[in-house]
């Protein structure tokens, strides 16, 4: 189920370029255009969910390859000893810019608290 004006979307059709550097039955992975860190990539998974309040139950195992994959990438990248930060925004006051759940990948540098 895909939205013809999301950004993610258009991604996942394959409509505007990413640099994918993860696929699996039900994510993908790409590196952020703008990133906050060394290694910045963004998970999102296949089904077009538009934020963190609209995840039903149905949706768990989805939002959890989310997190498997974000381990995966840590480890392909080589700093999942060292540490990293998997973050989600939840609409425009977190900072969601696109209303498509994804899961923010940083790593390759240290990470203070609080985020901002």
């Amino acid at each position: 189920m895909a939205d013809k004006d999301c950004l993610f979307c258009r991604i996942l059709d394959g409509d505007i370029p990413a640099d994918i550097v993860y696929e699996s039955d039900t994510a993908i992975a790409f590196r952020d255009i703008n990133p906050q860190a060394p290694t910045h990539v963004v998970i999102i998974p296949r089904k077009h969910i538009a934020t963190i309040n609209d995840i039903d139950a149905d949706d768990q195992a989805i939002v959890g390859s989310l997190y498997t994959a974000a381990s995966t990438i840590a480890r392909e990248e080589g700093f999942s000893e060292q540490g990293y930060r998997a973050v989600m925004n939840c609409n425009k006051a977190a900072g969601q810019t696109v209303f498509h759940i994804h899961l923010h990948l940083l790593g390759g540098r240290v990470l203070t608290w609080p985020p901002g």
